[in-house]
């Protein structure tokens, strides 16, 4: 049974940010750490539950598989460089659902393979975030991929809000976002702003 994303996915460095978001109705929100210490990931994964738990929202856990299934987190998130290492046969096993990044055909024919609950696309524009080998992908390459996952599938890397009706329109069933809200003047304000256009 596919699982129906929320068209709105802030990816946040740290728990004050899932705080933020999840007070103003972010309903799934990635935590992605890393910076962070070793010691420092699976308290910071049981807060970040409890305050989603408290706001009605869900965690994705970036990258820190071990760490989401001993704190009982609902969702991971692998790279494909995570998969090498990662043991999704445990994941599955604790019940976690899936979500895994592409950028290539290769890349999404391997992760099909593992059968994940959405399959992400990026970056569809250029970013800054982050110095990617990739070429930025492209609408017409969101819709190539939607047809080709057959699963729900999440655009990332460069969308603005005022880019993000062509994303949506060329396929995205969600939208992944970091810098557009984590670095805005006011990120629950900008949240809002992506809640209204995704409604």
């Amino acid at each position: 049974m596919t699982t129906a994303l929320p068209r709105f996915y802030p990816v946040v460095p740290d728990v004050t940010f899932v705080e933020r978001l999840a007070r103003v109705g972010i309903k799934l929100i990635q935590l992605r750490m890393k910076d962070a210490a070793s010691t420092e990931i699976a308290p910071a994964i049981t807060q970040a539950l409890e305050t989603c738990r408290v706001h009605g929202a869900a965690l994705v856990v970036n990258d820190h598989w071990r760490e989401a299934i001993d704190c009982g987190a609902p969702w991971v998130h692998l790279g494909q460089g995570d998969l090498d290492t990662a043991d999704v046969a445990a994941i599955r096993r604790a019940g976690l659902k899936l979500g895994l990044s592409t950028h290539s055909h290769e890349e999404l024919d391997r992760a099909l393979t593992f059968d994940p609950d959405y399959i992400a696309l990026g970056p569809v524009y250029q970013t800054t975030l982050k110095v990617m080998p990739w070429a930025p992908q492209g609408l017409a390459r969101v819709g190539e991929w939607k047809a080709l996952a057959k699963r729900p599938l999440v655009a990332i890397g460069g969308i603005t809000l005022e880019r993000a009706p062509d994303v949506y329109a060329a396929g995205a069933d969600s939208i992944a976002v970091v810098s557009d809200v984590v670095f805005a003047p006011d990120p629950e304000a900008r949240a809002q702003d992506w809640l209204a256009l995704s409604a």
